[in-house]
């Protein structure tokens, strides 16, 4: 079965940096996307960046766009998302999700990540 495996948060002051990694396991083949969401208290969970596995396109929300880059190494079933010039404002547990041939959705576990001011 598919399996995640999101690691990377922790403490950061502002305008700091962090990168997350998801380990994708259980699943050989390039046809499904993996997604970084993340959720803050009393919020929804939010959509932030997206990579294709097979195409390696990218997509990121106006609210990380510029500050946030998703990349896959391909070797180490893994997927990144480097965050930069952190705000208060992005503190949240972070989760990576991964969608498998358009189909199948599996989330991992979150990891926190705190920007303190």
């Amino acid at each position: 079965d598919v399996q995640l495996q999101a690691s990377g948060g922790g403490l950061v002051q502002t305008g700091g940096s962090l990168r997350l990694s998801c380990i994708v396991s259980g699943f050989t083949g390039d046809d499904y996307g993996i997604g970084w969401f993340r959720q803050a208290p009393g919020k929804e969970r939010e959509g932030v960046a997206c990579i294709s596995r097979s195409e390696g396109s990218t997509h990121y929300s106006e609210s990380v766009k510029g500050r946030f880059a998703v990349s896959s190494d391909k070797t180490l079933n893994t997927v990144y998302l480097e965050m930069n010039s952190l705000t208060p404002e992005d503190t949240a547990v972070y989760y990576c999700n991964a969608l498998v041939q358009g189909t199948r959705n599996y989330w991992g576990q979150g990891t926190q990540v705190t920007v303190s001011s």
